[in-house]
This record gives structure tokens, sequence and C-alpha cells, in this order.
């Protein structure tokens, strides 16, 4: 489902149908992404903020998904643990990034990019593909009690492991794009831990040392 080129980056097979698209996730090893002068940033602060790039480049504020139909842009989140996630609009031609830590994941930040690209650029559901790439697995996220709290109701998202609380993200975001309307067929999961993976970034493995890996989307 996905694989490695040779830049060290990361991407789905699925979403290569679609010529119009760039997109990708990278590695400790990739650094192209951020080279870009037609990229869109955000000062991510782990919230539900969504945010429409409209054309523009650079960092763009704060929030925690971009969304745009712009030809000639990408729009990009930077991860060292939390799940990034790719949407792509294979009708409309529209796309989000979206970065989805344990914050974001309580506060539904995927689905209110989906809400976003149905607003904006009246996106349908039945269009839509999404790749969930590289972020820390369930194997290694032990979680305290403040995001127990948070995901106790979710029996799908927790695990108990030797008397501890494990999370597992990319199944929590995966089950809220599911509720959304888009079939498990159209959600594409990279499933590489971070963390346990030493060609990513982790902050829990490298604490401050930990850089950050971009992963990207766009239309040509």
């Amino acid at each position: 489902m996905f694989y490695k080129d040779e830049q060290n980056i990361y991407r789905a097979r699925p979403l290569e149908a679609f010529e119009w698209l760039v997109h990708g996730f990278g590695t400790r090893w990739s650094d192209s992404f951020g080279k870009c002068r037609n990229l869109a940033t955000l000062h991510q602060i782990h919230s539900s903020t969504v945010v429409d790039a409209e054309g523009r480049s650079g960092c763009l504020g704060e929030g925690d998904a971009l969304v745009t139909n712009a030809p000639g842009m990408l729009v990009a989140v930077k991860t060292a643990d939390c799940m990034p996630i790719l949407i792509v609009d294979s009708r409309a031609r529209a796309v989000a990034a979206v970065h989805a830590g344990w914050r974001g994941t309580a506060k539904n930040i995927a689905a209110k990019a989906i809400a976003e690209m149905e607003k904006k650029f009246s996106s349908r559901v039945e269009d839509l593909h999404v790749a969930i790439g590289p972020g820390i697995g369930k194997c290694c996220y032990e979680v305290g009690p403040e995001v127990v709290a948070q995901f106790h109701h979710y029996d799908y998202s927790l695990r108990n492991c030797a008397h501890a609380a494990h999370l597992d993200l990319a199944v929590s975001n995966r089950r809220q794009i599911e509720a959304c309307g888009v079939t498990p067929d159209r959600i594409y999961a990279a499933g590489l831990c971070t963390k346990c993976n030493g060609e990513f970034h982790s902050y829990r493995r490298d604490k401050e040392q930990a850089g950050r890996m971009f992963s990207v989307v766009g239309i040509r």
C-alpha cells in the first residue's frame, strides 16, 4: 500500500492514480519538501482549527489542518509521532493535510477538515481518499489518565499492555473518518511506528532532540 522512493519519501500507491496530485510522507532523511516555495504550513497548536490556504504560501498562522484547491500549491503538516493525514477529493481536485495528535484526535480534527472541504469545495465523501502516514503506534504510545479520560468511550482506541493504557491514534482517526462516510477501502494506513523505526523522528524516543517530518499534499 505504501512504498519508499529514492528520495526517502513514503507514498501511498492508491493516490498515484491521480496524475494531478503531489503527495508524500517525509522521513528524517528527506528534506526536499521544506525547500518548496509554494508550500503552506501552520504554527501547529494541537487544536481543531482548519485553515484554507487560498493559494498562499509560508506559515499561515495557527491551526492543525490546511485545505486547498489551488493548482500549483502544496499544503503540509510537520510531525514527530503525531499522525499526518492527507485527504484527497478525486472529483473536485481539492486536498487537505491534517496534524492529529491525541488532542487533535479527541477534537475530531480529521472530520473537521472533511467538513471544511465539503463547505469550501463542495466535496462529497464518496469522492474522498485518505492516507494516514507514519506515526506512533499503539505498541509504543503509553498514555496517562488525562488521555484515557478523553478516549475511554472508544473501545477501539485503548489497549491495556502490561498494566498501562496504550492509545491507537491511527485506528481512532480511521474510525472518525469512517464516521464521516468515507468507506474503509478508501482509507490507507502506513502502519509504521515512528518510535520503533529509526528512519523517522520521534519525540517520545528523542525528546527535545527530535526533528520534524513534512507530510505534503498538493495539486500540480
